[in-house]
């Protein structure tokens, strides 16, 4: 059983599929309808007029039409286009059980408790007929799909089967009065239109369902007393044919199989079970755990099934319908009924090769699920689900085209999933050892090997090698060499499709494609809301695949797309130009041509092969608003502008690619305030000043203008600007512009006409202009104001711009391949390569752009006559707003470009990605983040990997990683500083356009130096400087890089060298500071000697506790240190001293005082309590440095590295680029 969909709800009581969409409607006890889309699993509707449980539902097969009744004695047919109830038929007296629509006349069919059942005609709305003769309950009642016959079923142990041919009469013709007369007659005392033709007796309780089937003459039906039974008629008579025993409660619904020669049951015994129609015998049985059934459907079309129980419902297939099938070249084999078949993709012929089943074996479940060809031997492997699964290898006759019905004596075994791995060698699994037997064309075993991964099952993956799939990943196994190849995290993976040059790996789950190489590297991953069923790979490396109603492609970088709608879901199983071939779910093949010119275009552009896009561009109608927006989104403005012809689409996609010129020209065509205003902005970036200028101009935005004249230094516009202001008598304007040019009497003279006479005398006071200064005093008279004592004035004048007159220093950009294209395109010739040479600025032609120099030399005096003009005109008038006709005069009106003015235009390049952010999309070692600044990503690498969470000491080295993976150059005065990267391992040869990894200021080396430096000052006794360079190593070793795995596993041990100093001189010094506590200090020199230290640094260890020991009086354990010490052979002094101990001790074998030290008992010391862990006790460990510590400790910080989470979860350290490939 397949299930394909299930729900959650109250009870169902009943469901209907509809015949065309994919839909069914459930009834449910609490008295709603819901309406589910079963493919894509949502509810699409609800219905609850109905008052209590709805029992019977049914969809009309061809209007928006369905029919229902329940417990309120009501028949309700509904719109499901409209949402709403049409109407209510009102007559039966007692709950309603079932409803059906007839096939072709306008009639509906309702059993009722009232022991009644009832045709209506749903057109005229009334009750044509009641059906009595039934003596309790009628639980169902339905038409036959081709005859004029009713069945129904009764808890009075009866099925009826009534002949309803007289009623179609009657409908058809009411002949004449008399007839009518005899009709309302025969209406009144017991009618003649629906007449009993055989009550079925043999059920020993209440029948619950009864169904025809859809072809044959025969009746199935299910009752209380646990049986099915089976019935034939014949145009006389109908008769019990067989009982069907198995169920362990009452049988609730039984109906035929559409498609197949099988009946299906549901009972509330919570099973549903399987029977062979012509052997009568039980073949599946499937098992809910707590719900009774109580509904069954079948699907009119398709293999589909559904049921209803206490909980909801579910949707459900029999058997898988997707043929089994291999390609090799052109030729595909596959199977279809019983037999192999071939079919020949380069001539389409379609033939039968040899018979795989004999005639009469049951075939449900038993359908060959996979099927592998080896076309070197002609031999085919075919695996199927019998037997827990197994497989069978036919060697194909030469003449293979056979008709005969002899089955081929097969070699058989068993095996989760067997495929060809060489030309005569074949894999099979072994599931419940994860083993894979290499077996030869005899079916011998020829070599054993265990697979690395728990695998269910297995397919090809070239040659000698396999790919093994389990729950969640995929890897490629080697059997030769038994090697890993590549792995993958996945989803359960279903089929495994190879592109032809088996470069390329398509991996399909249920609703994920993921797209790996060869090596199982992840390309992309693309995620579908409905079923993946299906897949190939095209000639040009695109993925064709198909869903359940979808013909879809998907491009090397994970773009998708649909290609076409499908009606009924097919299985490609070649895609050969436009042409995919396939197989539909009746295992016949089928050739459906496509339209690939939109991923073949997305294609061509993903690879930089713009000859191609020109020539699609020039040949195809690749026109709409969706692939403008794909060219725009993937950073193509410059081709979507070919496609476009609305003025302003093409003004946002030619501002966004830079290109000035055609941005002009439709600026121009559209005339609006905001494109002028935009245009200014994006010239402004450009440092194209005379575009600057020109846009200005027409928003007539003065202000702006000045300053653009302040900074490109064109004082002489600046001045007539100041006049037209003067003209238009706007002040403010008109000192603004004396301000930037620094004109002091113009604006002492604005400053008289405008009435601040005080300012007007300060101004030219200060700035020395006597004679004027001496005039407005007087005209002051006594208001003079005081100019502040002890100051010097000086004049403001405007800074000498950097750039004087024209543009800024434009970026010289190499026209790209679409500009020269696109040009002879529009010339219509193709482009040699002599003409590509000097494709000079020919953008023209194509994209109709105006030149800009031409419109840098736009003077301000037409402005000027034209503000004079129009101040003579209405002297009156002031302001801006009035400030008409400040247009270029007609001869200077935006010149198209002349040939030798366009080479002068280039176009900005597009701003790249900073380096960092390479570094940092690059990389997943925390080193390389932080030289990259990214100093969050750092950290949560470290958290991950080594469980780090005080960064404290690590702040100051992430600071020098960063500014050391940097270095900067000073530009000039006015610029900020430019900032260059400093990568590893570059070379005069290097790729300019391929960015290495950051210098790193930390290295291995370096760790080595400071670890023989902590070793001599441990000698010399500097403990605490030890210390210190110890710990900066276990705090420098997470952000150093390493290029090698051997130097890795050096790293590695270097942590767990250095972690036993730190400990051990932490537990030193802590015994130097406790002076009072004797016995902590012998602890603590005891628990030194137990530390991995360098043999110069142990005897100094056991040399220092040995003394401790013996003057505090604890001769044994002195003894046991003195031993020690004479074992590792050292200087006479240390060795006289330890003979001298072992003497007095031999005398008198005491301790004092008793330690927590038990030398002979193995044990390890809590970096933070420092007692001693001994062998079996629990303890937790630093997942950074494998410190260990007494439980109690977990979460803490470690007390050694003081870096990471006692306890917490890690993957280990990460210091190479060898550990993430």
């Amino acid at each position: 059983m397949l299930t394909k969909f299930e729900t959650k709800s109250n009870r169902v009581k009943g469901l209907t599929f509809h015949p065309k969409r994919p839909w069914i409607l459930a009834s449910l006890h609490s008295g709603v309808i819901q309406l589910w889309d079963y493919r894509m699993g949502t509810l699409i509707d609800r219905f609850d007029e109905h008052e209590g449980p709805v029992r019977g539902v049914h969809f009309h097969n061809s209007q928006p039409l369905f029919v229902s009744g329940g417990d309120d004695y009501k028949i309700k047919v509904w719109n499901h286009k409209t949402h709403r109830c049409l109407f209510t038929l009102l007559g039966h007296l007692d709950y309603i059980r079932t409803v059906q629509f007839h096939h072709e006349n306008p009639w509906i069919v309702s059993a009722s408790d009232d022991q009644t059942i009832r045709i209506w005609n749903w057109q005229s709305r009334t009750c044509i007929s009641v059906l009595t003769g039934h003596n309790h309950y009628v639980m169902c009642a339905s038409f036959h799909p081709k005859e004029d016959l009713v069945v129904s079923a009764s808890l009075d142990q009866t099925v009826r089967v009534w002949d309803i041919g007289s009623l179609k009469k009657k409908t058809v013709s009411p002949a004449d009065d008399l007839m009518r007369f005899t009709q309302m007659n025969s209406d009144l005392f017991g009618g003649v239109d629906a007449i009993v033709k055989y009550v079925l007796e043999g059920h020993d309780r209440g029948v619950n369902w009864a169904s025809f089937h859809p072809t044959l003459p025969l009746i199935v039906s299910g009752a209380d007393d646990r049986q099915v039974k089976l019935w034939r008629m014949n145009e006389t008579k109908a008769w019990e044919v067989d009982t069907l025993r198995g169920h362990m409660n009452n049988v609730s619904s039984v109906m035929f199989h559409a498609k197949q020669d099988i009946i299906v049951s549901n009972s509330e015994d919570k099973s549903i079970r399987v029977w062979d129609a012509t052997k009568r015998t039980g073949i599946q049985t499937f098992r809910r755990e707590h719900d009774r059934f109580w509904i069954l459907a079948v699907h009119p079309e398709i293999n589909l099934l559904a049921a209803g129980h206490d909980n909801g419902m579910i949707v459900f297939k029999l058997e898988r319908e997707r043929p089994a099938f291999a390609l090799s070249g052109n030729s595909l084999f596959y199977t279809k009924d019983r037999f192999l078949r071939y079919y020949d993709c380069s001539t389409q012929k379609d033939s039968q090769v040899i018979p795989i089943r004999r005639p009469g074996t049951p075939s449900l479940n038993q359908s060959p699920r996979t099927l592998s060809y080896s076309p070197t031997e002609n031999a085919v492997l075919i695996c199927s689900d019998l037997d827990g699964g197994s497989y069978e290898l036919y060697i194909i006759p030469k003449d293979s085209v056979g008709r005969s019905d002899v089955v081929q004596d097969a070699k058989r075994g068993t095996g989760g999933s067997a495929v060809f791995i060489a030309r005569n060698r074949f894999a099979v699994l072994e599931k419940n050892t994860s083993q894979v037997l290499v077996k030869n064309l005899k079916n011998e075993v020829v070599k054993k090997s265990s697979l690395p991964i728990p695998t269910d099952a297995i397919f090809y993956a070239g040659t000698g090698n396999l790919l093994c799939r389990s729950e969640d990943k995929v890897v490629i196994f080697d059997l030769q060499q038994r090697l890993v190849l590549g792995e993958l995290q996945t989803p359960f993976v279903r089929y495994v499709v190879w592109s032809n040059d088996m470069e390329s790996v398509a991996l399909l789950s249920k609703h994920t494609i993921i797209i790996a190489s060869k090596k199982l590297v992840l390309q992309c991953t693309l995620h579908e809301t409905i079923r993946v069923k299906s897949g190939a790979w095209d000639d040009n490396g695109v993925f064709i695949y198909t869903t359940l109603n979808h013909i879809k492609y998907c491009l090397p970088n994970g773009d998708s797309g649909i290609i076409r709608t499908l009606d009924v879901p097919i299985y490609i199983t070649k895609v050969s130009g436009n042409t995919i071939f396939c197989l539909d779910r009746d295992g016949k093949n089928r050739a459906i041509t496509i339209n690939a010119t939109e991923y073949i275009f997305k294609l061509a552009l993903l690879r930089k092969r713009y000859d191609h896009v020109m020539g699609m561009i020039k040949n195809s109608q690749l026109c709409g608003q969706a692939m403008i927006a794909y060219l725009q989104q993937k950073g193509f403005p410059e081709v979507a502008l070919h496609f476009v012809e609305d003025e302003r689409v093409r003004f946002n996609l030619a501002l966004e690619s830079g290109n000035i010129s055609v941005a002009v020209a439709s600026a121009t065509e559209i005339n609006e305030k905001e494109q002028w205003y935009r245009l200014g902005v994006e010239a402004l970036r450009q440092g194209n000043a005379g575009i600057v200028e020109f846009a200005y101009q027409q928003t007539k935005n003065f202000e702006r203008l000045s300053f653009l004249y302040l900074i490109t230094g064109k004082l002489d516009k600046l001045s007539k600007l100041m006049k037209i202001a003067e003209v238009k008598n706007n002040v403010m304007g008109q000192f603004h512009n004396a301000l930037y040019l620094g004109d002091v009497k113009e604006r002492v003279k604005i400053l008289e006409n405008a009435g601040h006479l005080p300012l007007a005398y300060i101004t030219a006071s200060v700035h020395g202009l006597k004679d004027v200064a001496e005039r407005l005093a007087t005209e002051l008279g006594e208001n003079v104001p005081s100019l502040p004592e002890g100051k010097t004035p000086s004049l403001l004048m405007p800074p000498s711009p950097v750039m004087c007159g024209g543009d800024w220093p434009l970026l010289r950009v190499m026209k790209g391949i679409f500009e020269g294209g696109l040009e002879s395109a529009a010339r219509g010739g193709a482009v040699d390569e002599e003409e590509e040479e000097d494709a000079g600025g020919d953008w023209g032609d194509a994209l109709d752009m105006v030149d800009v120099d031409g419109m840098e030399n736009r003077d301000i005096d037409a402005i000027l006559e034209e503000a004079e003009r129009g101040e003579d005109e209405n002297d009156e008038e002031g302001g801006w707003e009035e400030l008409e006709g400040l247009d270029l005069p007609p001869e200077l009106d935006t010149p198209k470009a002349s040939a030798n003015a366009r080479s002068s235009v280039f176009v900005t390049p597009t701003q790249g990605m900073p380096v960092s952010h390479i570094w940092s999309q690059k990389s997943s070692l925390a080193a390389e983040q932080a030289a990259a600044g990214s100093f969050d990503t750092a950290m949560r690498l470290l958290n991950r990997q080594l469980g780090i969470k005080n960064f404290a000491p690590l702040k100051s080295m992430f600071i020098d990683l960063f500014s050391g993976s940097q270095s900067y150059l000073r530009a000039f005065s006015s610029s900020p500083v430019v900032s260059l990267a400093i990568e590893r391992g570059w070379s005069e040869s290097s790729s300019p356009n391929v960015r290495g990894p950051p210098s790193l200021v930390y290295d291995f080396s370096q760790q080595e130096e400071k670890l023989k430096s902590g070793y001599k000052a441990t000698t010399s006794g500097k403990l605490t400087e030890a210390l210190r360079l110890f710990l900066s190593i276990l705090h420098t070793i997470p952000l150093v890089v390493v290029e090698s795995r051997s130097e890795v596993d050096e790293v590695k041990e270097l942590v767990t060298i250095v972690k036993e100093y730190v400990l051990g001189l932490k537990m030193e010094l802590k015994r130097r500071e406790t002076k009072d506590d004797p016995v902590r200090q012998q602890e603590l020199a005891a628990y030194f000697t137990h530390c991995n230290l360098q043999l110069p640094h142990l005897r100094l260890a056991l040399f220092s506790a040995m003394g401790v020991c013996y003057k505090s009086k604890n001769l044994a354990t002195a003894y046991t240190f003195a031993k020690r010490l004479l074992e590792t052979n050292p200087m006479e002094s240390q060795a006289k001293t330890a003979r001298q101990i072992v003497q007095a001790a031999e005398r008198n074998m005491t301790d004092t005082t008793e330690l927590n030290y038990d030398f002979r008992n193995p044990f390890v010391i809590c970096g933070s309590t420092y007692v001693p862990i001994y062998r079996g006790q629990k303890d937790v460990s630093c997942p950074y440095c494998t410190a260990r510590f007494v439980p109690s400790q977990q979460g803490n910080i470690c007390g050694v590295c003081d870096l990471a989470v006692i306890g917490a979860d890690a993957s280990g350290l990460v210091c190479s680029p060898s550990q993430v490939r």
